[in-house]
């Protein structure tokens, strides 16, 4: 993805069972009310200190006509890493949420539905150990990877060493780390829609648990079709006992309005909302993170983020494959409601919002619920969509969406849109935010291998911090801006403009900036990647 600020300018242009059957560990106290804005900017920058001290270096944000701000300089953040490292170390980690309650010792169990599948292998067992290695898990925790397929503790530990990496900055005793994480690793095979499986997976955690303050974290690693058979099975059969249950589940969070709601009811006939963590994994990204500092903690550039200042914000998102084996999943869903509905609008909120009064994870939520609320629907006149097809370059030949098998040929989907979206409060009034996202065009988000965000935001769930997952009222608010758009989209049968595989996408998207007087900002070499 990449983020744009161009063009500053001066002129505006039944028998179920209650939620309380999960069991679950009080959160934590939230942060008080801060008391002046000074204060505020103090401990945003501390915090995201924390979160970005393992980049040597955080990326400043350049302007198409100046560089109006910069993060800190590399020696102010050598000074906050000395003071608070981003992992905390054993004896810190023992004192976090759901870690200790002073004299009994806890553990955390945690059981990756659907273990046997491409995310859990490349993704979440990579992520758990690197969270292992820098000494973040507690000292006690348990693995467990479930799923269907018939697997022994030992083909789950070997499936997952190949997928281990020792890509950490230490890198010292990493095969001795791998081997000590691997034992922790255990497998169950099971049906996900069958209460016994859970209690036999119950039984075999307790065994592991020894007795001690027990946590559990599901992380949903399967279709969204099945989400509510498993947390229902684990509710009623494998819920902690005596200390917290969590749930993560992966997007897609319903296709429309309605089936998005019906899913969030449906969770919640055994979840309380403080226990579902909705994750988009591109909110753990570092320069997300990065960008926050520059919106909350610049003395200089607060006062400039508005309409006043700024004549347009772009998201872009560009990819330069295509589907790769995933055109099954991904005719189902879209360029638009793959990424645009939830990862670029997420990101649009965060920019957009007014500053939270405190660091709370509720209030920053909070004020991202009021940006997507203070949004209008999209309309059709402001939506480019285009789909790739086949084409030739320096005698290879790239092949079409609709080339690939899983596809049908006569595939309205696109996997390509751009957007016009407007703010309608003080702040925004009038600036256009443009959204971009594409695959097999002509450039990719990034140039080389960037840290994984589900390392953050797994700790994020083990340690109860729910600022960078989803709320419910978040997810119906998004879900809001793009139903209608998507129902007018397949009932008029849209058809998509084709462009070729690895070029810079539909011609009407450049038609769609120029109706704002603006461009697109991958069009010039002064972007930020993120």
């Amino acid at each position: 993805m990449a983020l744009s600020f161009p063009n500053y300018s001066s002129s505006s242009p039944s028998n179920l069972p209650s939620p309380s059957s999960f069991k679950h560990h009080q959160r934590t106290t939230p942060s008080s009310i801060l008391s002046s804005q000074n204060s505020f900017r103090h401990r945003f920058l501390k915090w995201v200190s924390i979160q970005s001290a393992k980049n040597q270096n955080l990326n400043a944000v350049c302007m198409q006509e100046a560089t109006i701000a910069a993060l800190p300089s590399n020696e102010t953040l050598k000074k906050l890493k000395d003071r608070s490292l981003p992992f905390a170390p054993p004896e810190e980690c023992g004192n976090v949420v759901g870690f200790s309650t002073g004299k009994e010792e806890c553990t955390v169990s945690i059981t990756v539905v659907g273990a046997s599948g491409d995310l859990a292998k490349k993704k979440i067992f990579p992520a758990l150990f690197a969270l292992y290695y820098e000494d973040c898990l507690p000292k006690h925790f348990t693995i467990f990877g479930y799923a269907r397929s018939k697997m022994t503790d030992a083909e789950l530990r070997n499936m997952v060493s190949k997928t281990l990496t020792c890509r950490i900055d230490k890198r010292e005793n990493c095969s001795e780390k791998m081997n000590q994480f691997l034992k922790r690793c255990f497998y169950h095979s099971g049906q996900y829609d069958s209460e016994e499986h859970f209690v036999e997976l119950d039984q075999k955690l307790k065994e592991h648990e020894a007795g001690r303050i027990t946590n559990r974290l599901f992380y949903l690693s399967i279709p969204p079709n099945i989400f509510i058979d498993v947390v229902k099975c684990a509710g009623l059969s494998a819920s902690s006992s005596n200390g917290w249950t969590r749930v993560i589940i992966e997007k897609p969070f319903g296709r429309d309005s309605e089936s998005s709601a019906a899913l969030t009811r449906g969770l919640k006939q055994y979840l309380e909302e403080d226990q579902i963590f909705r994750i988009d994994h591109y909110l753990g990204k570092e320069l997300v993170e990065n960008i926050s500092v520059l919106r909350f903690s610049n003395l200089l550039f607060e006062p400039l983020w508005s309409r006043q200042y700024i004549r347009n914000m772009q998201f872009i998102f560009s990819e330069d494959f295509g589907t790769e084996g995933r055109g099954g999943y991904f005719d189902s869903y879209g360029i638009i409601r793959d990424i645009m509905q939830n990862h670029l609008l997420q990101i649009l909120a965060l920019f957009a919002m007014e500053t939270p009064v405190s660091l709370d994870a509720e209030d920053i939520r909070n004020e991202k619920v009021k940006v997507l609320r203070s949004m209008r629907p999209l309309q059709l006149e402001n939506v480019v969509i285009g789909q790739y097809r086949s084409h030739t370059k320096n005698g290879v030949t790239y092949a079409g969406y609709v080339d690939d098998k899983m596809v049908p040929k006569d595939s309205l989907t696109p996997t390509f849109a751009a957007a016009a979206l407007f703010i309608d409060n003080a702040r925004w009034d009038g600036v256009p935010f443009l959204m971009k996202a594409g695959k097999a065009l002509h450039t990719r988000r990034y140039s080389k291998e960037i840290p994984d965000a589900y390392e953050r935001l797994l700790l994020d769930a083990i340690q109860g911090e729910r600022r960078l997952f989803i709320r419910s009222d978040e997810l119906d608010a998004a879900w809001k801006l793009f139903t209608p758009l998507l129902k007018e989209l397949e009932e008029k049968k849209i058809t998509p403009e084709l462009y070729p595989f690895g070029s810079r996408g539909p011609v009407r998207a450049h038609y769609l900036a120029e109706k704002y007087n603006v461009q697109w900002g991958d069009l010039s070499t002064e972007h930020v990647h993120g």
